[in-house]
């Protein structure tokens, strides 16, 4: 057999010994210094601006712009205002009564009591002046509640009392399950519910009592969160 001719027969298969000798092959993958920025148009800028200008309070990324804003339904300081109110009817019957009372029962047992019914309406007055002071700043908690959203995330300022606030913002993709609720009569009757919000992962849960037109509202989020998870331009 001439030992330049190529033999047909099968050539043996490498033995795993020999794998050990192989140069493993590496491949390299350069990344640009800085990210890429995205592409801004002129219409998403001049939302952007107007956003800023409207809710200085708010922390937008450059092109973020809102597309909502929600605010608690009245009705809650309705019922703020009827407790409120009860109360401090009561307390300016009171206090009509023992200052202005000539002739009558209460001046017999002002009489009895030494001219001292007068001197009681200073603690009531006290209350009264309370009770109007917790019915403003509960109309100003309630009303600071406010929940946002914008073409790239969800932003709720949520305040506690009138010295414990805090901002908390949730992004568009991180977004799992969106919902409302409507329990009773009342909210069916006036348009007000709970929007309800759960992320992916550490399975957080987020909620807004007391807004007004949550089906719309909550359509709207959804929407904007299919959008922003196909890489669509969010419009709102």
């Amino acid at each position: 057999m001439n030992p330049n001719e190529t033999s047909n027969q099968p050539q043996p298969a490498s033995q795993p010994g020999n794998l050990q000798n192989q140069t493993p092959q590496a491949v390299y993958v350069s990344r640009p210094i800085e990210p890429q920025k995205p592409t801004i148009t002129p219409e998403t800028e001049r939302r952007h601006k107007e956003s800023k200008q409207k809710y200085p309070q708010l922390n937008l990324s450059h092109g973020e712009y809102v597309i909502s804003a929600v605010k608690r339904h009245p009705f809650g300081l309705f019922q703020i205002w009827v407790v409120s109110g009860g109360i401090i009817t009561i307390l300016v019957v009171f206090i009509t009564l023992l200052l202005s009372d000539p002739g009558g029962s209460m001046s017999v047992m002002n009489a009895e009591a030494g001219g001292a019914l007068p001197l009681l309406a200073l603690p009531l007055l006290l209350v009264l002046v309370l009770v109007l002071a917790g019915g403003a700043i509960g109309t100003y908690v309630f009303q600071a509640n406010t929940f946002f959203l914008t073409n790239e995330s969800v932003i709720q300022n949520v305040q506690h009392s009138l010295f414990n606030k805090r901002q908390q913002t949730v992004s568009l993709g991180n977004i799992e399950d969106a919902s409302y609720t409507q329990a009773g009569i009342l909210p069916h009757l006036f348009g007000y519910g709970s929007l309800r919000l759960s992320t992916e992962g550490d399975e957080t849960t987020y909620r807004f009592n007391y807004a007004s037109q949550p089906e719309k509202q909550i359509a709207l989020l959804n929407n904007s969160v299919e959008a922003f998870k196909h890489g669509r331009p969010v419009e709102g």
